[in-house]
């Protein structure tokens, strides 16, 4: 299928793109307006576009149905100042609860139960119940457009961080198995981060990698590595060599049982380095491979 966005209507595109572009993270806000009212509201529309300066965005956008626009938006015009607070699964529903289109005179800390705590260098109040909470300036709202569905970037400056301790490591670092992020998804699904769904992938950093197009022709046009396989074998910064100390009894035994049919042994070979990628192991997968050499 192929869709050009022009020939949609806002709702449409709407949830082609958010079903599409996701995971996103959720900028939970609390702001106050020039008399002091709180407004406290979620919005995934969000994420981090700088470390130095310390800059991250949201975008409370136009309402689709009518083209209003959220008090979030409005308070920011009037007191430059957000606190976002990390979302994580702890408190899902309560965030889901806030989005709720409250009048602008009704305490979304209130409505949501959460317990509203003092910033300590700007006016909007943090969510306590929130393991990271940020206190930003803003320094700039850039309206997208003026039709229902336009974004409206609001540019932050992160001042403070606030980090539960329960979340760190022994290094003070934010341990990421500790912080069950929730993000959302298209419609009303929303996804959860934790140690089940986790896994690492290597960086290349400063080193390059010899790249796919390097490996040997067998490795390359294999018909049981992935691309992600490959990638793995071609992040090396090096061609490996053979080994003389690799010892592997599977793979003396591969030798053993299919030494007489080079096809089947290349299968095997290359079944049992793809094991050994999907556990991280690439080093040995690397000599899997160059056994057939």
């Amino acid at each position: 299928m192929i869709l050009d966005l022009k020939d949609l209507t806002p709702v449409q595109r709407q949830n082609y793109l958010q079903h599409a572009i996701a995971p996103r993270p959720i900028c939970f806000a609390s702001t106050v307006d020039r008399a002091g009212n709180v407004n406290l509201s979620p919005f995934s529309f969000f994420n981090l576009f700088s470390s130095n300066p310390p800059i991250v965005i949201f975008s409370p956008a136009r309402r689709v149905r009518d083209n209003t626009t959220k008090h979030t938006l409005q308070n920011v015009m009037e007191v430059p100042e957000v606190v976002i607070n990390i979302v994580d699964y702890d408190m899902v529903y309560q965030t889901s609860l806030a989005s709720c289109e409250f009048p602008k005179e009704v305490n979304e800390f209130t409505k949501a139960g959460f317990t509203a705590e003092p910033a300590t260098l700007i006016q909007p109040p943090m969510v306590k119940e929130s393991k990271v909470k940020m206190e930003c300036k803003v320094h700039e709202i850039k309206p997208l457009g003026t039709e229902g569905g336009a974004g409206n970037l609001v540019i932050c400056e992160v001042l403070r961080m606030h980090i539960a301790d329960e979340i760190l490591n022994e290094k003070n670092l934010i341990d990421q198995r500790k912080l069950h992020h929730v993000a959302r998804l298209g419609g009303d699904w929303y996804c959860r981060v934790n140690e089940t769904n986790l896994f690492q992938v290597e960086k290349p950093n400063t080193q390059l990698g010899i790249g796919i197009d390097a490996l040997p022709a067998p490795v390359k046009n294999s018909k049981i590595l992935t691309g992600n396989n490959l990638a793995q074998l071609g992040n090396v910064h090096e061609m490996p060599v053979i080994d003389p100390a690799f010892d592997d009894p599977q793979l003396k035994s591969i030798f053993q049982y299919y030494s007489v049919n080079p096809a089947d042994m290349e299968t095997e070979l290359h079944t049992y380095a793809k094991k050994l990628l999907n556990e991280g192991r690439v080093q040995e997968a690397w000599q899997v491979l160059l056994a057939l050499n």
